[in-house]
Formats: structure tokens, C-alpha cells, sequence
């Protein structure tokens, strides 16, 4: 390690980690290319050859082009995701709920104390179960 000095060390962490950014900005600007409904086939096609040819100029002029698009893409792709799964959350709550039906175990049992303690007569026991039931 004594002929390889720090500075150098320090510039190839450095390129390694450009590099990593690199294909990881790559990857971003393919899978846009991908995801985007409003370019064509052909559209599509030729901005992945621009890029796979030109690496570095294809995906600087993506950026420049669309980049904004892409940010406005990635936030409405968040609010979906956010807003399904939101939905998915309500629906299964609900489904658990009517499936289940321990509220209404718990409200008969809450019934069948007041009435063994005498707060409620036969009558009214009868009555606020039928309800419940129903």
C-alpha cells in the first residue's frame, strides 16, 4: 500500500462512485423512456438507440429535453401508488370487518352484562339484540 498514496485512493473512490452514479442515471433515463405513455414506439425506439449509441450525450439531452416530464411522471406514479395503496388499506379494513364480525360479539357480550347487572330488563335485552342482529 506504501506506492499507492492517498490522493490516489481517494480519485478511485471517486470514479467508482461516478461510475456507479453513472449507470444508475442510465437506468433511470431507460426505464422513463419505458414508462412514458405519451411517446411513441418509434419515439421510444429512438431515444433507447440514442442512448445505447451516444451513452453520454443521449442521456445528458434526455435530461435537457425531458427531465422535467420525468420528475412530474415520477410524482404522479408516487400519488398512484400512495393513492392504491390507501384503497387497499380502506378495503381490506372493511373486509375484515364485515367478514369477522367480532363487533358485534363484543356489542352481545357488552348486552349480556348490562342484563346479568340488572341494567336492562328482558324486554329491552331482546330488543337491543334484534337490533344489533339485524
Amino acid at each position: 500500500m506504501d506506492d499507492y498514496p492517498l490522493l490516489n485512493l481517494f480519485l478511485t473512490m471517486m470514479y467508482v462512485f461516478l461510475w456507479v452514479l453513472w449507470f444508475f442515471l442510465l437506468f433511470k433515463v431507460v426505464t422513463d423512456i419505458f414508462q412514458d405513455h405519451s411517446l411513441s414506439g418509434w419515439a421510444k425506439a429512438a431515444w433507447v438507440i440514442f442512448v445505447i449509441v451516444l451513452p453520454y450525450v443521449g442521456v445528458f439531452v434526455y435530461l435537457v429535453a425531458r427531465g422535467k416530464g420525468m420528475g412530474r411522471r415520477e410524482a404522479e406514479q408516487a400519488k398512484d401508488r400512495e393513492a392504491a395503496f390507501r384503497q387497499y388499506v380502506r378495503q381490506a379494513a372493511r373486509d375484515e370487518g364485515d367478514a369477522g364480525g367480532g363487533d358485534h360479539v363484543s356489542d352481545l357480550a357488552k348486552l349480556a352484562e348490562l342484563k346479568d347487572k340488572g341494567h336492562l330488563d328482558q324486554a329491552e335485552y331482546e330488543k337491543a339484540k334484534r337490533k344489533l342482529l339485524a
